[in-house]
């Protein structure tokens, strides 16, 4: 779990950014700054858990797509900076912002979507959190993967419907 305040350079350092963009040379240097060796902890690990304002500082991209380089489809934080909340949508990482407090380091989480949002069960601690969930085409962006899936399915929707049409 991490605290406060994460900000973009902690989540890839810009040293980092420097050297390369490839997310499979960046994606081992994952929180290197705040936890060294938190790339070789992951082991399976596909939900980060964080406090309030995870992801503040520059809204650079890369930072939300180290998550899915690292197999982290979820975050769950108290509150995201919006452009970092922003980035995760576009590259298909569900932000969820609910109280993490009674979540523990180690802890096995379920997380659910129904018709009134998001569930997320702890199992350690036995309770359930319930949080806002999307909808529309904020929902479609999550389901198709990002936002360059996203408009490539659109695309390709529409290139067949001229298709039919003529």
């Amino acid at each position: 779990m991490f605290g406060d305040d994460v900000n973009t350079d902690y989540i890839i350092s810009s040293r980092r950014k420097r050297d390369t963009l490839d997310l499979g040379v960046l994606k081992q240097y994952i929180m290197e700054d705040i936890r060294p060796g938190f790339y070789s902890e992951l082991d399976g690990t596909s939900i980060l858990v964080a406090g309030d304002n995870f992801g503040c500082g520059s809204a650079m991209e890369v930072a939300a797509q180290v998550m899915p380089a690292n197999n982290i489809p979820v975050i769950l934080a108290k509150s995201f900076a919006r452009s970092y909340f922003r980035n995760c949508i576009n590259n298909g990482v569900l932000p969820v912002e609910m109280d993490t407090g009674n979540i523990e380091e180690g802890s096995i989480l379920h997380i659910s979507m129904d018709d009134e949002g998001i569930l997320v069960y702890n199992l350690a601690s036995e309770t359930v959190t319930r949080s806002a969930g999307y909808k529309g085409v904020v929902m479609q962006i999550l389901l198709s993967g990002g936002i360059v899936p996203y408009v490539q399915e659109q695309l390709s929707n529409q290139r067949e419907e001229n298709v039919w049409r003529k």
